[in-house]
């Protein structure tokens, strides 16, 4: 019996190998599919996988970055591999690894998946990749080789140990261990210790921008060396770009002033300076974030915050925590002193948060479907002599546009009934101190006599909301363990990611 197995698994074996496709490349990219996924990441240690759709932008953005990390890799007679997988064709491949929103970055050691977590150029890639294949930190032996390596990156760390077995010296492994987006470095060397200045342990990262480069003070641990990196790893004034969003908003500070500003208007040349000076005084505390209000992938930002062009130069401030929360300066003033006391205010927790609202329409409550406003909410929602039912919607939701003459469907049923109400709320411009809405479209009922709000999680059919209400709630609802965030596509099919506003 033993035999026969033996025999079967070892002609099933061959039997795969013969029918594998052959794996092309693009660029230096291997080109993967069903048929040759499992034999390209278990012959290869390493092996980088991209899921992308065709007509996803920043599939588009990435694509000569990855190339180009490809090639450095080539160029490094590395053992990594970059591969890509187009997902709309290769759908069961995308399902089994679990691919939500694109590009979607997968490495796979020895033909074990982990996600990717590293930036989206391709220095970054590249020193993502060597960190999870080889030692968190270079040994450096030589003044040459410590100018090139800091030579090689906009960004680098190095750690100076005459004991490379200390504890100081463990901890800075470990952090280096730890950091994904920065090459580490670390040396026992006379002549490197003399070059750089350094006495006893020390550490310093070295940048192409800014002062050039940072001495660690303190004691020496992991999360003091993490810190540290964070906060002197971007500029003290980062320009908001897709190379940048992803540090902007994966990096420890979680307080950010975003300055809106028009290059073509001259605002850079204005009022760069006088931030770049307040920058230095909350370094660490909150980053400070331009956003070019000429780009026209911007305009969604703006529309985020419920600005106009002609609020630029304008301000914003971000807290990131579970949920975004956005504070606004009574006036915009981008002086020194104007910037130093809006940012101070808000540290000192003496800023009100600023909730975007629509104007009321005159005729909200003309159609069998009312439009609601966070103005008028909470006196609809609440109003215990009512079932409400509110759908939360984006005007750039592909779902939402679908879902819409249905939903006038169901407020023309229910427009004679004087206990239930049908409304609609545009959640990308009125927000809600209450109640965060994470995905559209999101449907709420507002239960009449408790205000107990029960989220719709059916069929979004006119027999389905009809029985959501019908039934009091009880038909369709979304059980809350089962509650997750979806990601909804925008007007041209496109996931957002996560790292934009």
């Amino acid at each position: 019996m033993r035999v026969g197995v033996s025999v079967a698994v070892v002609l099933t074996t061959l039997a795969l190998a013969v029918i594998a496709e052959d794996i092309s490349t693009d660029e230096g990219v291997l080109v993967l599919t069903k048929g040759n996924f499992q034999k390209a990441t278990e012959d290869n240690e390493f092996v980088l996988v991209e899921f992308y759709a065709p007509w996803c932008g920043h599939c588009k953005a990435l694509a000569p970055e990855y190339v180009k990390a490809a090639a450095k890799l080539t160029e490094m007679e590395s053992a990594i591999k970059l591969a890509k997988v187009d997902a709309t064709e290769e759908t069961e491949l995308a399902e089994e690894h679990g691919v939500r929103g694109y590009p979607t970055l997968k490495f796979f050691r020895n033909g074990k998946p982990m996600d990717y977590n590293g930036g989206r150029q391709a220095d970054d890639i590249v020193n993502w990749l060597l960190k999870k294949t080889g030692p968190p930190a270079k040994a450096i032996a030589s003044v040459d080789e410590a100018k090139a390596l800091i030579d090689a990156s906009p960004v680098v760390i190095i750690g100076f140990f005459k004991d490379q077995e200390s504890a100081g010296a463990k901890q800075f492994l470990a952090a280096a261990g730890a950091t994904d987006d920065h090459p580490f470095g670390i040396t026992s060397e006379d002549v490197v210790f003399k070059e750089y200045e350094v006495e006893g342990e020390g550490i310093i990262l070295f940048k192409d921008f800014d002062e050039g480069k940072n001495k660690y003070e303190g004691e020496i641990t992991e999360e003091g060396i993490s810190k540290f990196v964070s906060a002197n790893s971007l500029p003290l004034v980062v320009d908001f770009n897709h190379e940048t969003a992803s540090k902007i908003f994966g990096g420890e500070i979680k307080s950010h002033l975003l300055i809106f500003l028009s290059k073509e208007a001259g605002h850079y040349d204005t009022h760069m300076e006088a931030c770049m000076n307040v920058a230095k005084s909350f370094k660490g505390q909150v980053l400070f974030v331009t956003i070019n209000t000429d780009e026209e992938d911007h305009s969604r930002i703006l529309e985020f915050f419920g600005m106009k062009k002609e609020e630029v130069p304008g301000l914003r401030i971000i807290k990131l925590e579970e949920d975004m929360a956005k504070y606004k300066p009574d006036t915009y003033d981008l002086s020194e002193s104007g910037l130093t006391n809006f940012v101070q205010q808000f540290l000192d927790g003496k800023l009100k948060q600023h909730l975007l609202s629509q104007d009321l329409p005159e005729d909200w409550d003309k159609e069998p479907v009312k439009v609601l406003v966070a103005s008028n909410f909470d006196e609809v929602a609440f109003n215990k002599d009512n079932d409400v039912l509110v759908e939360f919607y984006a005007p750039w939701c592909g779902h939402c546009k679908q879902l819409a003459p249905i939903y006038d469907q169901l407020g023309e049923k229910f427009k004679d009934d004087d206990t239930v109400v049908i409304a609609k709320m545009d959640a990308t411009v009125n927000e809600l101190e209450h109640t965060k809405i994470q995905s559209f479209p999101t449907l709420k009922l507002y239960k009449k006599g408790t205000n107990e709000v029960v989220e719709y999680n059916g069929e979004r059919t006119l027999e389905g909301l009809s029985k959501f209400l019908e039934t009091g709630g009880v038909y369709g609802q979304a059980a809350p363990e089962d509650m997750e965030d979806e990601e909804e596509e925008d007007e041209e099919g496109d996931v957002p990611a996560k790292d934009e506003l």
